[in-house]
């Protein structure tokens, strides 16, 4: 067996040729400064060359349909074992999608409830019964020995018709009477009922008097009514005329309802047997939104009061309100606010049924008047049918959607199952009860479950529960008992579904396998960070090979191997600057260890700032798991929010905060979650969300497309002397408009050489070698360079190249303020990592002319950041405040919580125990707070 991993000879994007010997079974994370090239060594090297492998082991003839992976542009790779990597970019957006099926704990509880679960009827509350043959006949004897009994098979329940072929039928087989509507008759020819009335019909199969000598005919009077009867039959009592019911099946002795025998897919809500059937287990529904359709009631209808009418025009609907208000005496130019109620409804919902219809004066070409009878619809019957039509436009769908909301379902309350699944309860709990618990209290709940059940659901469950058990002890050694089992997973954060997938896979037991993870600690508070370090270990310990690619000082600390790439970013980088156990690399000269050591840090402020005095004030936000919170947020300040993974703070700022303010300043339509009230909106006039989506989706955007100056340069371009002589324009310069891009690849660069079986080929364009445009544009140059060379400078080169041109010059500099001189102004945004592309986004805000009122909101911008690379974010940070703005980060990062100005702090815990405000006010003053997890971490720091 080989004690280590070889790479030798990889040039994997910026990789300098590099060799490397990473030991296996160990914990090795690997660091370096972003767009050094830790991730193109972990993952585009190492991690691709053992799914190339992986998809080699199939035939030639499979690969052709799955695709082939390309091979890693490495020399040799050797002591590879089978790769799982666990990136942060796998999040489901699928709604139906949830914790619970990620984890496929929901899986087990729904077998669950389908082997042990507890029928209760819907209308009474009560257990339901059911009887094999054997139990109905000696329940019969044990209740009635020595009565008389009538033996009765339903046929009819509930229906309308004249019946006379069934009692035909039934007199031929032999049988003399029947109970008709409760009365019983005898059989005589041509019998019928009234076809028009509803009506019960049961057949007397036998009569007899329950004795000993009579239990053999009982035996088999019951098979054979429980035969004709579908699994149901009735007993009537000959004296009182007492009516009881047996069934084979799940039934309500009261009411008499049946449910269907459980499977585990009478629990899904992704099956049409579970599913909730108005949700579709959605559990939530479009409803029109009244809001939506009347903004502002101070308008008329005919100043466009009702926004899907709009304003007075020649338009069908129109012309059938006009009538409607004629022939209904109101007038369309009264406020909608003022006019009658009657008449409002009238024309939202539409002239009720069997009304008189309208005369509609219409014509298209509006010469000649012609009079039309309409029935009028009303505009939400409209809205609805438009949204809910199968042969509609999506356009039309989408516009209709404007004047919607998402609302809980009615009919299942959000539980996304039919009513029959709900009324299934194991130990007095319905499966949507446990899939809302947090997992904290779900395993306390299954702690006990034992006791509630029977010796014989005991042996049945033992095995499911096992599973359950084992699956919710990974979850909490990676720090989610916070979350619930119905938690849809769009909802997660990159670093929840990850650590979730962790959980999946240290739940698999697997062995021998490499498993590379990126940045598993995004998310994750100080508090939590030894879970997933014993989380990781457990996952070695049981004999993998662990990568992280990861920049948490207590991970780095916590390694077996330490890999530092580097020495700077993109071209800059590329090496291998240190590897070793890190004891031995804190003593070396180099960037990281400067920062562990001690030796470089990242300074506290020698005073806070004071802000401009305004406020932001929110009040009885109540979210998800806040708790009715009020929180002030400082204005002209650099506000972090912080707190444990779970405990509120994406839902008071991305789900409350940011739709507030963006529907202020841009009239945005989501919908903020529940609050009271705020104040202060007049202070803002522009919020600006940074994340780290990508800036593109294409190889064909790039940072000088996002950032808006490419434009500039292919203008500058086009006022060359020789681009004028020729009628050369600034499209001329864009390698996506025809004229000027090169005709083979279409201003790609590359072509790709489709291989089959084999992976696809790219290479350089023959005709212009990569250049994307056409001779005759690069013909034109600008101080020696033509267009194409310039897309290759790096921003360090471009900085110094455009010094002459200012309004260029201010907009590339920008990038280079941020910390990235190293990438090329035509790097395809695909091969960004997600630091790089919100640096990028952060310099485009930079770059524009902000107006002192703008509120920048940023999510973990530290994800993916290097110490120093978090220096030179702070940099931009401040200079973003300087200028008057406001910046808030949701933050766990110690070097970023200690220079704020202003902290607010969510706690105490994740879940239920979360959601209120610990802490307002300055870090110095935190650290006092005993409640906080935060603090007890930030006194160390400041210390």
């Amino acid at each position: 067996m080989e004690e280590s991993i070889e790479v030798s000879g990889a040039r994997v994007h910026n990789l300098k040729n590099i060799d490397i010997r990473i030991p296996r079974n160990q914990l090795v994370v690997i660091t370096g400064i972003s767009g050094s090239g830790k991730s193109s060594l972990a993952f585009d090297t190492i991690y691709a060359e053992g799914q190339r492998r992986y998809m080699e082991s199939f035939g030639a003839y499979a690969r052709q349909f799955i695709g082939d992976m390309e091979r890693p542009d490495v020399d040799k790779i050797t002591g590879l074992s089978p790769v799982i990597s666990i990136e942060q970019k796998t999040t489901n957006k699928n709604p139906r999608s949830t914790v619970g099926t990620v984890t496929e704990i929901y899986d087990f509880l729904r077998l669950l409830y389908a082997r042990i679960g507890e029928a209760h009827s819907y209308n009474t509350g009560k257990k339901m019964t059911k009887f094999s043959e054997e139990e109905i006949v000696d329940n019969v004897f044990k209740k009635f020995k020595g009565k008389k009994i009538s033996i009765l098979a339903p046929l009819v329940r509930g229906r309308k018709g004249h019946y006379r072929e069934l009692f035909e039928d039934i007199r031929k087989k032999g049988y003399l009477k029947v109970r008709v509507d409760g009365e019983v008759k005898d059989l005589v020819p041509k019998m019928q009922v009234d076809r028009y009335k509803i009506h019960d019909i049961e057949v007397v199969v036998d009569r007899l008097a329950v004795t000993e000598d009579m239990k053999a005919r009982l035996g088999q009077s019951v098979q054979k009514a429980l035969q004709m009867g579908k699994d149901l039959i009735f007993l009537l009592l000959n004296d009182d005329n007492k009516v009881l019911q047996y069934s084979k099946q799940l039934m309500c002795e009261d009411t008499g309802i049946s449910y269907e025998e459980p499977s585990p897919n009478s629990f899904s809500f992704n099956s049409p047997y579970g599913a909730c059937p108005t949700c579709k287990g959605l559990g939530v529904v479009y409803q029109i939104s009244l809001d939506g359709i009347i903004p502002d009631a101070s308008k008329s209808i005919n100043e466009g009061g009702i926004v899907p009418l709009g304003e007075e025009r020649e338009a069908y609907m129109f012309r059938q309100v006009q009538a409607l208000a004629k022939k209904n005496r109101f007038s369309l130019d009264t406020a909608i606010k003022e006019m009658p109620r009657k008449a409002l409804n009238l024309v939202l919902y539409g002239n009720e049924a069997g009304e008189d219809s309208l005369d509609v004066e219409y014509d298209e070409n509006a010469n000649m008047g012609q009079i039309y009878a309409a029935d009028y619809e009303g505009i939400i019957p409209a809205l609805k049918r438009w949204f809910s039509g199968g042969g509609q436009s999506e356009s039309l769908r989408e516009w209709v959607e404007r004047f919607m909301e998402l609302k809980t379902c009615d009919t299942c309350g959000g539980a996304r199952l039919r009513k029959e699944s709900l009324w299934f309860r194991v130990g007095e709990k319905n499966i949507a009860e446990l899939s809302a618990l947090n997992l904290n209290r779900l395993m306390e709940w299954f702690g006990g479950v034992e006791k509630k059940l029977s010796n014989k659901q005991n042996i049945i469950a033992k095995d499911i529960l096992k599973e359950i058990r084992e699956r919710l002890q990974f979850l909490s050694d990676v720090g989610l008992t916070y979350l619930t089992l119905d938690r849809p997973s769009r909802t997660l954060s990159g670093g929840e579904s990850q650590r979730i997938r962790l959980a999946t896979q240290i739940g698999s037991q697997l062995q021998g396998i490499t498993y590379i993870l990126d940045e598993p600690s995004i998310g994750l508070h100080q508090r939590d960070n030894h879970q997933l370090i014993q989380a990781l270990k457990n996952l070695r310990d049981i004999g993998n090979s662990v990568l992280v690619v990861e920049h948490d000082k207590d991970i780095m600390l916590a390694a077996d191997y330490l890999i530092d790439i580097g020495p700077k970013a993109g071209f800059h980088g590329g090496r291998v600057v240190a590897q070793g156990r890190p004891n031995a690399l804190l003593k070396l000269d180099t960037l990281t260890a400067a920062y562990l050591n001690g030796h470089k840090k990242i300074e506290v402020p020698a005073e806070r700032r004071k802000g401009n005095g305004k406020f932001l004030e929110l009040k009885g936000a109540k979210g998800n798991n806040l708790k009715n919170v009020d929180a002030k947020f400082p204005l002209g300040k650099l506000i972090v929010v912080t707190g444990v993974s779970g405990s509120g703070k994406s839902t008071l700022i991305n789900e409350t905060l940011y739709p507030i303010l963006s529907k202020h300043a841009y009239g945005s339509r989501v919908t903020p979650l529940e609050h009271k009230s705020i104040k202060g909106l007049e202070n803002i006039d522009k919020v600006i969300e940074i994340d780290q989506s990508p800036i593109g989706r294409t190889p064909r955007s790039n940072p000088a497309t996002y950032c808006g100056f490419f434009t500039d340069i292919r203008t500058l371009f086009a006022s060359v002397p020789e681009a004028k002589i020729r009628g050369y324009n600034a499209g001329r310069f864009s390698f996506n408009v025809k004229s000027g891009r090169c005709d083979v690849c279409e201003g790609g660069g590359m072509r790709v050489i489709e291989m089959n079986f084999l992976p696809d080929v790219y290479v350089h364009c023959e005709k212009c070698n990569g250049r994307r445009y056409n001779r005759e544009t690069l013909e034109i140059r600008y101080k020696g360079k033509s267009i194409s060379d310039v897309l290759d400078m790096t921003v360090d080169e471009a900085v110094e190249f455009f010094q002459a041109v200012p309004y260029l010059f201010r907009k590339i500099k920008v990038l280079q303020e941020v910390g990235l001189g190293y990438i090329t102004l035509g790097q395809s945004a695909v091969t960004l990592s997600g630091g790089e592309a919100q640096r990028v986004k952060l310099g485009t805000e930079l770059g524009k002319k902000d107006t002192g009122k703008t509120f920048y909101i940023l999510d973990e911008p530290t994800t993916g950041l290097h110490f120093e690379d978090i220096r030179h974010l702070l940099d931009v940070l401040n200079k973003l405040v300087d200028r008057g703005n406001s910046v808030l980060v949701i933050e766990h990062n110690l070097d970023v919580i200690k220079v704020a100005d202003h902290l607010i702090d969510l706690g105490p815990e994740g879940g239920d125990g979360g959601g209120r405000i610990l802490f307002e006010g300055t870090p110095e003053e935190m650290i006092k707070n005993k409640e906080s997890h935060t603090a007890k971490f930030l006194k160390e720091e400041l210390s």
